[in-house]
């Protein structure tokens, strides 16, 4: 459906919509948005930092055997 919709188009329904809500109500909405995407590319990046924080964490630990002496030659 959205495939036939030219340049043309894509104007018609911006004008319709700024019509429609008026330019402050579409220019609060698209604040909005750019806060949002700003928000969830941070929250990406926290993530990201957080769990490459902890990769490094483990990689600094060292690990024991705590197999008992008896079952070793068991593997």
């Amino acid at each position: 459906m959205l495939n036939n919709i030219g340049p043309a188009g894509f104007i018609i329904i911006a004008v319709v919509v700024l019509v429609l809500f008026g330019r402050g109500k579409v220019s609060a909405l698209m604040g909005e948005v750019g806060k949002g995407i700003t928000s969830f590319k941070k929250g990406l990046k926290d993530g990201s930092d957080e769990i490459e924080k902890a990769s490094d964490d483990d990689s600094t630990k060292t690990v024991r055997d705590i197999t008992p002496e008896n079952d070793k030659d068991k593997v």
